[in-house]
């Protein structure tokens, strides 16, 4: 029987997380899944959408993808593919959880430039322009990764990579 991948990277916004997950998508054959395609409600400003509706997308593409690497910056998403507290997480049903984890830790300075950088993400956003328009919004949010106590900081990746029992890695620097 072949080992079948399923792999989570977290980090901050505009650390390299989907950058990384491409890669090991397109090098592995995995299936990939950007989080932030299933999070949010198409509503202006945006809002979350419910957690239990996301995790019927998460069980959706698990259910079609037997390999995987998943990518966000929400811990609570990211927490339903973990087997730390599977009885919390009855609305995942087929328990098609991560084997291993990346924890992106990288430096503020260098998420900031990251973002300052990238290329139009047209999944996430209809113009270059609309990207631009947000990205003093998301400067500030990537500077307030080490103090926010919320599924998005720094400290909610800590602990959702201490508590993982499987594969793990923090990466510290990425180009």
């Amino acid at each position: 029987m072949s080992y079948l991948q399923k792999i989570l990277i977290f980090g901050n916004a505009a650390a390299g997380k989907s950058t990384l997950a491409k890669k090991i998508a397109k090098k592995q054959g995995l299936a990939h899944l950007d989080l932030d395609t299933l999070a949010w409600l198409a509503t202006s400003p945006p809002q979350r959408k419910r957690l239990s509706d996301s995790a019927i997308e998460i069980d959706n593409f698990t259910q079609q993808h037997s390999s995987w690497v998943i990518e966000g910056c929400y811990s609570d998403l990211l927490e339903l593919l973990t087997s730390n507290n599977a009885a919390d997480h009855d609305n995942v049903k087929n328990k098609a959880f991560a084997n291993e984890i990346i924890f992106l830790d990288i430096a503020i300075n260098r998420c900031i430039t990251h973002a300052e950088n990238r290329s139009w993400e047209a999944h996430k956003y209809p113009s270059k322009q609309a990207q631009d328009d947000n990205l003093a919004m998301l400067i500030d949010w990537i500077k307030a990764y080490e103090t926010r106590s919320d599924t998005f900081s720094k400290q909610a990746h800590q602990q959702l990579y201490t508590r993982f029992v499987g594969k793990k890695n923090i990466i510290t620097s990425i180009d």
